[in-house]
């Protein structure tokens, strides 16, 4: 196994970290149902789950 020769400083460690954020969601809107939901996920509306605007699964919740 690989093993570093020279033990790595919390701040160097820490400066390297800085750049993993997390991104907000992006949120769009269905020009069908005008529903606001997560983009390429199924949604929910009035019990069915809709998927680009196609119900897909009726009586889902």
């Amino acid at each position: 196994m690989a093993h570093p020769k020279h033990k790595i400083s919390k701040t160097r460690r820490d400066k390297r970290r800085t750049h993993y954020k997390s991104s907000p969601v992006t949120l769009t809107v269905c020009p069908r149902t005008s529903e606001v939901h997560m983009r390429h996920r199924a949604y929910v509306v009035d019990g069915n789950l809709v998927y680009k605007g196609d119900i897909i699964v009726e009586n889902y919740a």
